[in-house]
């Protein structure tokens, strides 16, 4: 479904991406899991458009889309949910997501089929329908990254990249979102690109998982084996507080 081939992208001088290539088939789920500044968020922001690469090339279903603005790529069905939520905090839940669906208003597509999609993010997140008249910023933290989830299916993505859902949450309410994010992947054949602090976590959920430094992909392997590998084990998987993923 995407691919990257040769990625190198700059902030001013500052070479962040490094020749990256990396992949996703459709419907899986793969994590990138690096240290902070490795470039796990610039990747994101890079396949976007919100930072687009120097050079290199992004193929999306065989075609390229790095010279697109971010609009352009969200109609191509690719969505990004960004760290620390952003949510729209004056707006009600239910107008921030409808923003999630604004260029499909444009496009004039029926107000029944985008009603619909309200219905089936109120189905995943039944907490944003009991507050859907609320306004965004009196939220909880992990009310406000359920809100940025369905914001971002709203626009009905068939790529999905998620910045960090679990930062600063609590676990049963992390918990809650891996079980949405699995069921969008086998209900709704999702793909999934997902950044997590919580790397252990991430890759009991994934499928594959690819480690960065440096702005440099320097391994790829099923999630399973990097599990296992006992570098990634030292350097990023170190024994959670909760432990909540071993239940």
């Amino acid at each position: 479904m995407l691919k990257l081939k040769n990625i190198n992208t700059y902030y001013g001088q500052v070479h962040a991406l490094k020749t990256v290539s990396m992949h996703l088939n459709k419907g899986e789920i793969v994590t990138l899991i690096g240290a902070n500044g490795a470039g796990k968020t610039t990747i994101l922001n890079t396949i976007s458009g919100i930072t687009p690469p120097r050079d290199g090339e992004i193929l999306f279903e065989g075609e390229g889309i790095v010279k697109l603005p971010p609009d352009r790529i969200v109609r191509r069905g690719v969505s990004q949910v960004p760290e620390g939520r952003q949510v729209f905090k004056p707006l009600s839940v239910e107008d921030n997501l409808e923003l999630g669906a604004y260029l499909r208003y444009r496009s004039r597509e029926g107000r029944g089929e985008i009603r619909k999609d309200l219905e089936k993010v109120y189905e995943l997140f039944p907490r944003l329908l009991e507050r859907r008249k609320q306004m965004a910023g009196t939220l909880s933290g992990g009310e406000q990254q359920m809100l940025a989830i369905g914001r971002a299916l709203m626009a009905k993505p068939r790529l999905l990249l998620l910045d960090e859902p679990s930062m600063g949450l609590a676990p049963l309410v992390v918990q809650e979102i891996f079980r949405v994010l699995e069921m969008l992947r086998h209900e709704h054949g999702t793909t999934i690109l997902l950044v997590e602090q919580n790397a252990k976590a991430a890759l009991k959920l994934a499928d594959r998982g690819y480690v960065l430094e440096t702005g440099k992909v320097i391994l790829e392997e099923v999630a399973s084996e990097l599990l296992e590998n006992k570098e990634v084990q030292r350097a990023y998987l170190g024994r959670d507080k909760k432990e909540i993923w071993e239940r």
